[in-house]
């Protein structure tokens, strides 16, 4: 069997032992919003927890398990990860949170950086050993921020390979990818999957006031996913807290735009329990922006945007840690 018949055995086979052996995640609460995730019929909850804030060292970790277990009583049953977090912290963190039932009442995602199999396999094999699981709901490949990123993750032996045969034993259910960097890197990396026979089921990227107007992947690529019905994860709806340096706009206000796109989840950093309860009030509340309201946000944040000012992760490499760490890529 040739690389190319390999990709079409793999993606057309959907009898997976991870499939049969998990029930769908279900909405646990009456107060929270859910959506569709795209492709994979799953519901989420229209917020999501991301996982490098609570693996932060000034977060203890008992606040931690406390911040993820709120999260899921109040639900949010999407979790955001990935092997890089902190050293490791955040998915051994979540993993202790995970406990005591808390794993069945979640879609749980982590991200790899691996670019060939054999890398990415174990990362995959330690990040399902921190989170103390079996199986990883959806894998996604982290950090697509070079032009030639797509073509050495679908190369031979690349990590899309191990991700499929990954998924073939039940370890994953979904594969997605993420990124910071350029809307056209996004669209070479989807490019890339259709002239492979493959559509990913979700694509995160930043979804924010400034993206609007700089660079943006919410003109570009939002309307391919839409297209080809591809989960949208909402990333950095506050630029790790950038964009609120501008004094343009507060924290509910970037939330409830990122919240009005087309997104499936908005996955929004929590550091202490406030900052959880301030996204449950967003998440319980919300209601989209009506034209005028968006208008008015696009307005005061349009003088602000110009060069990617407030968008760090777009114009500089403080936000690339396979940049920082190239050994992460294998």
């Amino acid at each position: 069997m040739n690389r190319r018949e390999f990709l079409k055995a793999a993606v057309a086979s959907t009898i997976i032992p991870a499939v049969t052996r998990v029930r769908d995640v279900r909405a646990e609460s009456r107060d929270m919003q859910y959506r569709t995730l795209g492709r994979t019929g799953q519901k989420v909850s229209i917020v999501g927890l991301g996982g490098a804030h609570i693996g932060l060292s000034q977060v203890p970790d008992a606040e931690s398990v406390r911040i993820v277990r709120t999260a899921i009583d109040n639900g949010i049953n999407f979790m955001d990860n990935s092997w890089d977090y902190n050293g490791g912290q955040s998915e051994i963190r979540m993993g202790k949170a995970l406990r005591d039932g808390y794993r069945q009442r979640v879609f749980l995602m982590t991200k790899l950086d691996g670019h060939d199999a054999k890398t990415a396999t174990a990362q995959l094999d330690e990040s399902l050993r921190r989170l103390q699981v079996d199986h990883i709901d959806l894998i996604q490949f982290h950090e697509v921020i070079r032009m030639d990123d797509p073509e050495k993750i679908f190369a031979p032996s690349g990590a899309l390979e191990g991700m499929l045969k990954a998924r073939q034993a039940g370890k994953v259910r979904y594969i997605g990818f993420t990124g910071h960097k350029s809307p056209e890197i996004h669209l070479h990396m989807l490019d890339t999957a259709s002239r492979n026979d493959f559509t990913f089921d979700t694509v995160q990227m930043p979804l924010n006031v400034m993206d609007a107007h700089f660079d943006s992947f919410e003109k570009l690529v939002l309307p391919v996913l839409a297209q080809r019905n591809i989960g949208v994860l909402g990333m950095k709806p506050m630029g790790a807290q950038v964009i609120l340096q501008s004094g343009a706009v507060e924290a509910p206000e970037c939330l409830r735009y990122a919240l009005s796109l087309p997104t499936a989840v908005v996955i929004t950093g929590c550091d202490s329990m406030p900052i959880l309860r301030q996204a449950l009030n967003v998440a319980r509340d919300f209601r989209p922006l009506d034209q005028t309201e968006r208008t008015a946000i696009l307005a005061r944040t349009a003088p602000l945007a110009v060069n990617g000012k407030y968008e760090l992760y777009k114009t500089t490499h403080q936000f690339d840690a396979t940049w920082q760490s190239p050994q992460l890529l294998g």
